[in-house]
């Protein structure tokens, strides 16, 4: 993609999600957020968020307002953080998926979404495995509808890619002096994309994308990280490392992949690895966890560990997003 065409895409979509005066309507990408946007969401999630790390705080801001929670692909922490999001910021709360939803019967998206449209429903929570339904979705709702990506096929996940920026922040203050590696399956995380994203925006001062050669992501990914293979040059140093769950499928389906055995033993977050990282450095993990494979339960429930943090804060940060876009 030239350069030109990726400033097209990003002022689209800048367009597509910000009304002119700069207030959100829509969560489709991170893609084109400013830093002073992203920041601003951090700092409204920060106010939900108690002493002691917990997202205890309460708001009415959606009072009046109906959620809907389209989840057309499979989740446990996104849906019941964003419906735990929703109540706590006063709104009432709809729950569908693909088993209960007319979309199994063959009813297209858009004919469910002017459906609920019509019963008064005006935030649209949606996951989905294809690339482009939210986006489509955000480009057809009526005006005062606002549309949050819940997981985009392998492209996009921003509300992860924000908990963990905060997450980030709140363990290690600004972003400009932090070595971030993020290690796994890359070339197939929405994850990975959207806090790559995130933490190239908000200027880290250097972020690692770590996996084995046959999951290397394509280079248009984000062009300032530094795309390595093995792993424990990639968490050398790191005040910051991210493991990412790999689908257990691939080890099978794709060549280049070892077994589940060699992988952990190739690259999986021990603790002897983790030693090779900064001083008080923390990890990460979106979840679920495949313990054994990407990461060791030493780790997992270690000192370093922040995993249960970025679960809290993934209600904290959808509690902001749902605020800022009725704002």
């Amino acid at each position: 993609m030239s350069v030109s065409s990726s400033l097209k895409i990003d002022s689209d979509l800048h367009d597509l999600q910000f009304f002119a005066d700069g207030r959100m309507r829509h969560l489709l990408s991170l893609r084109s957020f400013s830093a002073q946007q992203l920041t601003d969401i951090l700092d409204r999630a920060d106010n939900f968020i108690d002493a002691a790390g917990n997202a205890t705080g309460r708001s009415n801001k959606l009072a009046g307002v109906t959620v809907a929670n389209l989840f057309f692909e499979a989740s446990t922490r996104s849906r019941i953080s964003f419906e735990l999001a929703a109540r706590r910021v006063g709104a009432e709360v709809v729950n569908l998926d693909l088993q209960t939803s007319s979309r199994n019967k063959g009813e297209t998206v858009m004919d469910t979404v002017h459906t609920l449209q019509s019963m008064d429903v005006g935030i649209f929570v949606v996951r989905d495995s294809e690339t482009g339904t939210q986006t489509t979705i955000a480009r057809n709702v009526n005006a005062g509808v606002s549309v949050l990506n819940a997981g985009e096929s392998i492209v996009s996940h921003p509300t992860q890619g924000l908990l963990d920026l905060l997450t980030i922040r709140r363990h290690k203050g600004t972003f400009d002096q932090l070595t971030v590696a993020i290690v796994g399956d890359v070339a197939h995380s929405r994850v990975a994309r959207s806090a790559a994203e995130g933490l190239s925006t908000l200027g880290v001062r250097e972020l690692r994308l770590v996996s084995p050669p046959s999951l290397v992501p394509q280079h248009e990914f984000v062009p300032s990280a530094k795309i390595m293979t093995d792993v424990d040059e990639g968490i050398a140093g790191a005040d910051v490392v991210m493991a990412l769950r790999i689908q257990k499928e691939r080890f099978e389906n794709e060549d280049g992949i070892p077994d589940e055995t060699a992988y952990f033993r190739e690259y999986g977050i021990t603790s002897d690895r983790l030693k090779n990282a900064a001083p008080g450095a923390i990890v990460m993990h979106p979840g679920p966890l495949n313990r054994g494979v990407e990461i060791s339960s030493t780790v997992a429930d270690g000192p370093s560990s922040v995993i249960t943090n970025q679960v809290a804060n993934g209600v904290a940060i959808r509690m902001a997003i749902l605020e800022a876009v009725v704002s």
